[in-house]
């Protein structure tokens, strides 16, 4: 019996209806861009492993790292002590943070980061006597899969079940060219309430919603309201962060910066789980007290894993050279000569590019569900044609390692071209 097979007895995946769900193939090896399953096949991995993974797979800078790590201290406790490499990591995040951000805490993925910053915001006005219990997302979001990150999230079907055991969210239109006015006014009326303590917001991008884009003056216009009222910004930075959009972070296009940023997923260049929310200094200051019941209350096992640590400072290490740099550019320009040739096709309503992120939207003549009929049909040419694409409904988008290869990435262009003959 094969690892597929075997697979089946005793693992539940994630967003799994493992009655209709076929054997997954079981992958035994990776580099760069490629992933090979028990059976020699191989794959083009477009999506970055759930958009983890920049600098490719077994990626020996970060492999060196960590092992130099797991022989000198692989794990202390974070409460009471601190390390080497937290301070150290730290400090190179505050160095290409935005200039506002001033205090950094450890969680464990990008749900728990989400969880810090809202319980950050909530807590804050709570300490001060004024507590406020609600939060502003836009619709269509998804923040993660705890209940904080749930309540913010808008995309239905992951949160019906939990419905009236969540924080209290109101929703803002995302504000896509042409709706921009209409979301502004929305989000307006809201802040003049005075009832929120937080508006959450993943900045540019909303990936799961199918990579939908929208433009940084209109989030500036955001922020400055939310400042103006007294109410604080969370910018989701978990899949825009370190390089995706082009820039180090999606919020470096924008003059209003954010009260606390989460970030996750490619902070260790896909290798050990580790997450981290970043603090403005009032914020900070919120909770620096005599009263002990005022500390921020919120820890895990691995927080500020020093294996974790090493990772991420060989991965940020690697963004900053001039080569990954260069491989964002590359990618991003090949993104947009395939979006030429693409977006008059007959089967295409609409094409976005940012970075290394390209959207494609299908036409179809019914509404498409998210795990739809559509997208089970083209998830499993993909993986049939040896590309790795998780499509959002009717939305295919590619995400790749910045390390991809031109022919990689000319492979997983011919393969969508391919597949909208299918569809």
């Amino acid at each position: 019996m094969n690892f597929s097979q075997r697979d089946k007895k005793y693992n539940w995946h994630p967003y799994t209806q493992h009655k209709t769900a076929a054997d997954f193939p079981a992958i035994t090896k990776g580099k760069d861009a490629l992933l090979w399953d028990e059976n020699g096949k191989e794959y083009v991995d477009a999506i970055a492993s759930w958009w983890v993974n920049p600098f490719g797979h077994s990626n020996t800078v970060i492999a060196e790292a960590i092992y130099k790590q797991l022989t000198t201290l692989e794990h202390v406790l974070f409460g009471g002590f601190t390390h080497d490499k937290a301070v150290e990591l730290s400090e190179k995040l505050i160095a290409i943070l935005p200039s506002n951000q001033q205090k950094i805490f450890y969680s464990d993925n990008g749900s728990t980061a989400v969880e810090v910053a809202l319980k950050g915001a909530l807590q804050f006005f709570y300490n001060k006597g004024n507590k406020r219990t609600k939060i502003i997302a836009f619709e269509d979001a998804f923040h993660g899969d705890t209940f904080g990150a749930m309540a913010a999230s808008g995309i239905s079907f992951y949160t019906q079940a939990f419905q009236g055991s969540l924080l209290e969210v109101v929703r803002v239109p995302i504000p896509t060219p042409g709706n921009e006015e209409n979301a502004v006014q929305i989000l307006k009326e809201y802040l003049e309430t005075n009832e929120f303590a937080a508006f959450i917001f993943e900045p540019l991008v909303l990936g799961a919603a199918g990579m939908v884009m929208y433009q940084p003056d209109v989030l500036d216009k955001m922020i400055a309201l939310c400042k103006q009222n007294n109410v604080f910004t969370i910018a989701d930075e978990v899949m825009t962060g370190f390089g995706k959009t082009g820039k180090t972070f999606a919020t470096d296009y924008l003059q209003n910066k954010p009260d606390m940023m989460c970030l996750s997923k490619a902070l260790t260049g896909g290798t050990i789980p580790m997450a981290i929310t970043t603090f403005t200094q009032e914020i900070f200051d919120g909770f620096y007290d005599d009263d002990v019941n005022k500390a921020l209350f919120h820890g895990h096992t691995f927080t500020a894993n020093p294996t974790g640590c090493a990772a991420a400072l060989a991965s940020i290490d690697l963004l900053q050279t001039n080569e990954m740099q260069d491989n964002i550019q590359r990618v991003n320009q090949s993104h947009l000569a395939f979006q030429s040739k693409i977006k008059n096709h007959p089967k295409v309503k609409t094409t976005r590019v940012l970075g290394v992120i390209f959207a494609l939207e299908v036409k179809t003549e019914n509404a498409e569900t998210y795990y739809g009929t559509m997208r089970t049909k083209l998830y499993n040419f993909f993986i049939e044609n040896g590309v790795i694409l998780r499509p959002v409904g009717n939305i295919i988008y590619i995400l790749p390692p910045y390390i991809i290869t031109e022919n990689q990435l000319q492979k997983v262009y011919q393969t969508i071209e391919n597949a909208l003959q299918i569809v």
